[in-house]
Parts: structure tokens; C-alpha cells; sequence
């Protein structure tokens, strides 16, 4: 037996201990270091150790810390991604009901730039209708045990009458199948009133992610009304009306003249009378392309957000959560760790930074629909025709299956070697490796970010060991 290409280990040797994750079995064990010490041997046989070391061995083995060989543990890895992929159990549906937007935010294409909203593409009721046909198809054929809708744009609720007919209808056909069914709102919060959420209840709105871009003054400044009006009092006190009905995550998007302003968000938010209500709160960087990190070539560390677009016709403010479709887009620098810090000193939920992934981009049964009906993998690549992958009432042209066959070969985690964190990265972020390697089976590799939220997460466990 030797030690798993998937072990980490954080040592506190004040207390003699040694924190142990496994990656693909997601084992965690805080052990004595004698017995981590087992795992640094280069082969271990069973009948040669005491009994004491026995009983070690045992428990590392049964939680995958030692293993047979590496390339069983190779062909373990890729059964997890075939398992992730067919997983069948639940069925995910992003829809863009409009790629317009009522913001101007300064990082993003939509908003009021270059008037983008005259020719940004609005979901249609016939659209929607033709929507439900191809959801309730998808249901018969995956029979999955639950069905989650994610609501996304541009803003979603701009198009309020493709909000309520979709959730409506498709909860009928869910339910008339036995499927349980969710659905998660990914909003800039500016509509999102008590009478939008009781509207939206009854169909199982479960969750509703909105932006806030540091303290009152940042924010206003970052994510500006069309007409340059400030959006933070409204976010608040709809947020206020609304935490005790249905849960909230916060996420938050910082650039190097914004990030000094979140821990006084964070003050401000402790102090609110829901924050005992926020189901998560969780912020990331925004990357000018002019500031692109430098690295070795093929790897890049974060999704840049600029004039490459990377996101398209999609909102670029998506990560955090309320069934976020891309949590796991977004890594964290060194600011991002200190948040991740201050977010847990004020008691608030916060990702760990270490279970990132893999993201829905690998699996099969996640679809987004753009608003004219384009079927895509990843909302990352709406608005990009050459990536859809089909379309909800059309036969697939050529180009649709070009980009199918694509997506079925994704493996950008293939070449990362035997790095530890293959199972909670998979390779990076797709989108990121398209649009700034021009091939999304090219890793985007954010490793020193992981292993500084994993001293983190270790830390934390250890203290409550």
C-alpha cells in the first residue's frame, strides 16, 4: 500500500497533530503525527507494522489514504468525473429570461454601454411555452429525483411575465412526475420584492443571490443605476423585506480600489437585522485584462472580466450562490483569502475555498438557455453561437454538434499530472481557458489559492477538534 496522489496534509505541530483531507473520498481526519508519518513511507505492508500502526493503517486505507497503487487511483479519478457527468439524479436548468439589464455596472458589457439594452435579447412567452415542452421531454427522459431552475440574465426580473410562466408551468410538470423542483434566483436585487418572492413560493423558490460591491459608497459607485443613480439602499431594503421569507446569499465582486471597502460591508451587514438570515456570503475578484497575472504559459490564475468578455452576453456577476451556476468560476488571491477571513469573523457562511468544484460544466444533465432558445453548457458561453450546443426546437446543425462533441471530451484536469486538487478543480474554469487560451481543455490552474484556503479550512477544523 503507498499514500494517495489525493492526500493534503496541514501539520500544527504544537499540538503533535496533523490534519488529513483526501480529495476524491472527501475523508478528513485530524491524527497524531507518528501515524501521519505512515503515509510518507514509500510502501507499507500490513503483517511488518505493530498493532498499534495497524490500527492506523486500517482507517487510512478504509478513508483512501493509502491505497493499492497509483494506477488504480488514476482509473478511480476517472470513474469520479464518468459518475459526475452521468449522474442522473437531478436535472438543472439555468434560464436567461433576458440579457438586458437595469444596471450599468463599469465591469460588465450590459447595463446602459453603448445601449446595449436597444439589441440585448428579451425571452419571449412562446419561447418560454416551447421552454416548457423541451424541460418536460428532459424530465420523461433523465427521471431525475429533482429538478432545479435558476432564473439568471442579464437582470431575470426584468421580464417578470417569463418568471411567473416558467415557474408555474414547469412546477406543474415536475410535480405531476413526481420530481421535487427548486428555483433559485440570481438577481441584481433591485426587483426583488416581497410580492415577486410570495409570488414565487407556492413553485419552490428556495434561494436568491444578489451583488453588493463593498460599503455603501463603493457600491453605488460600482454598480450604478442607468443614469448613474446609487442601488445600495434599494438592495437593502429589499433584502430586509425579504430575508425572512426566503434564503439570501450576498456575493460581492472587488477590484484593487474596492476591496479595502468590504470589511465595512461586512460591519454594516453584522448589524442588520437579517444577518442572522443570510444563507451565504461570499466575494470575488474582478481581473482587468490590462492586469492579466503573469504565470507559466497555459495556466492562468483567475477569469478575467473585461474587454475579452469572457462572459458574453452573461452577466458578469455571478459568483456566490442561491444556486449560482458558477461558483466554482472564481478563485481567490490573497485578498480574497483575507476576506474569506473577515467573512468568518462576523459569523457569516463562507465557502471554504477548498470544495470548488468540479463546477456544472461536467455534467451532462445541467443545461442554460439563452433567451432565444440556444442550448449551452455553461453560462459562460451564451451569446457565443459557435459554443451552443443545440437548441430547444430545432434539429442540431453541424456547429451544434461540433461544440456537443466539445464538451463531451472536456478534460483539462487531464493534464494537471497528479496535483491533489484534480477532484475539487477540475482543470479550472472552462470559460476562462477558451477565452484567454482559446482552448477550454487547457487548465486555468489556481493551486496556491486553494492551498492557502486549505490552511484555512484545516485550521478551522483543528480548532474545533
Amino acid at each position: 500500500m503507498q499514500s494517495s496522489i489525493f492526500n493534503l496534509r496541514v501539520p500544527f505541530p504544537k499540538r503533535d497533530e496533523v490534519f488529513l483531507m483526501n480529495t476524491l473520498t472527501d475523508a478528513q481526519l485530524v491524527v497524531s503525527s507518528d501515524v501521519a508519518t505512515l503515509l510518507e513511507r514509500p510502501s507499507l505492508d500490513r503483517q511488518a507494522l505493530t498493532d498499534q500502526e495497524r490500527d492506523a493503517f486500517d482507517e487510512l486505507v478504509e478513508n483512501g489514504f493509502l491505497v493499492a497503487g497509483h494506477t488504480s487511483e488514476r482509473d478511480a479519478l476517472d470513474r469520479y468525473f464518468v459518475s459526475i457527468r452521468e449522474d442522473s439524479r437531478q436535472l438543472k436548468v439555468t434560464v436567461l429570461t433576458t440579457l438586458q439589464c437595469n444596471y450599468a455596472c463599469g465591469y460588465c458589457i450590459q447595463g446602459d454601454h453603448d445601449e446595449y439594452n436597444r439589441t440585448a435579447q428579451k425571452m419571449s412567452i412562446e419561447t418560454a411555452g416551447r421552454l416548457v415542452s423541451w424541460i418536460e421531454d428532459k424530465l420523461d427522459q433523465v427521471d431525475p429525483e429533482s429538478l432545479v431552475l435558476t432564473f439568471f440574465g442579464g437582470e431575470p426580473l426584468l421580464n417578470l411575465p417569463v418568471v411567473y410562466f416558467l415557474a408555474e408551468r414547469v412546477h406543474e410538470a415536475a410535480t405531476s412526475r413526481g420530481v421535487t423542483m427548486d428555483i433559485a434566483l440570481i438577481t441584481n436585487g433591485h426587483h426583488l420584492t416581497p410580492d415577486v418572492v410570495d409570488r414565487l413560493l407556492p413553485f419552490g423558490l428556495y434561494g436568491g443571490k444578489i451583488t453588493l460591491d463593498g460599503d455603501r459608497d463603493t457600491h453605488n459607485r460600482m454598480r450604478p443605476m442607468q443614469g448613474g443613480q446609487g442601488t445600495f439602499d434599494r438592495i437593502i431594503h429589499n433584502v430586509r423585506q425579504v430575508a425572512s421569507k426566503v434564503r439570501i446569499t450576498i456575493g460581492g465582486n472587488f477590484d484593487e480600489s474596492s476591496a479595502d471597502s468590504f470589511p465595512a460591508l461586512l460591519d454594516f451587514l453584522k448589524e442588520q437585522d437579517f444577518a442572522d438570515k443570510l444563507a451565504k456570503v461570499n466575494f470575488k475578484p474582478i481581473i482587468k485584462t490590462e492586469a492579466k497575472a503573469s504565470g507559466p504559459k497555459g495556466l492562468i490564475p483567475l477569469t478575467v472580466v473585461g474587454a475579452s468578455k469572457p462572459l458574453n452576453g452573461t452577466c458578469g456577476t455571478v459568483a456566490g450562490a442561491g444556486g449560482s451556476p458558477c461558483d466554482s468560476c472564481h478563485f481567490a488571491d490573497e485578498k480574497m483569502a483575507f476576506l474569506r477571513s473577515e467573512t468568518k469573523k462576523r459569523g457569516f457562511p463562507t465557502p471554504d475555498g477548498v470544495h470548488m468544484g468540479p463546477c456544472e460544466i461536467h455534467r451532462r444533465h445541467a443545461y442554460t438557455i439563452g433567451p432565444e432558445g440556444s442550448l449551452y453548457a455553461c453560462p459562460g458561453f451564451t451569446g457565443e453561437p459557435t459554443m451552443a450546443v443545440g437548441h430547444i426546437e430545432r434539429s442540431s446543425t453541424p456547429l451544434h454538434e461540433r461544440a456537443s462533441d466539445q464538451f463531451e471530451r472536456l478534460g483539462a484536469w487531464q493534464k494537471c499530472g497528479d496535483c491533489s486538487f484534480i477532484p475539487v478543480c477540475g482543470g479550472g474554469c472552462s470559460v476562462a481557458s477558451h477565452s484567454e487560451l482559446g482552448d477550454m481543455n487547457v487548465p486555468t490552474c489556481h493551486k496556491p489559492a486553494m492551498e492557502a484556503a486549505l490552511l484555512s479550512f484545516a485550521a478551522e477544523l483543528v480548532g474545533a477538534h
